[in-house]
């Protein structure tokens, strides 16, 4: 066998949607380069099934939006819900790497609330 062959090739997809509510929303702020950049706490609650068995999950999510979408989403009101897409990444705590992840979102749209 080739070197080829046994290299594992990593993964490249990170892809996350979610459906959540805008928990809070920071003060628009700008980055070094001068893109609006927002920080936002979003919350999920759903019942999945795992295993054969139903799960609730209830989980709050650190999200940030860049650009036109940040000042955008600074004006939706806290509580509306949403269905969010983008990807995960690490914080970006100095001066070592965050093992907490933040949620860069890349679009929203209006999510109905199911009764």
């Amino acid at each position: 066998m080739s070197d080829t062959a046994n290299r594992v090739v990593p993964h490249t997809a990170n892809h996350f949607v979610l459906t959540a509510q805008i928990e809070s929303l920071k003060a628009l702020r700008y980055t070094p380069a001068g893109l609006p950049a927002l920080d936002m706490e979003l919350v999920h609650e759903s019942d999945v099934s795992e295993a054969g068995q139903n799960r609730q999950i209830k989980l709050v999510v650190r999200a940030v939006a860049l650009g036109s979408l940040a000042e955008s989403l600074g004006k939706q009101a806290v509580g509306s819900q949403w269905r969010f897409t983008g990807f995960m990444a690490a914080s970006r705590n100095k001066p070592q790497p965050s093992k907490q992840l933040v949620f860069h979102i890349q679009s929203f749209q209006p999510e109905a609330i199911l009764q």
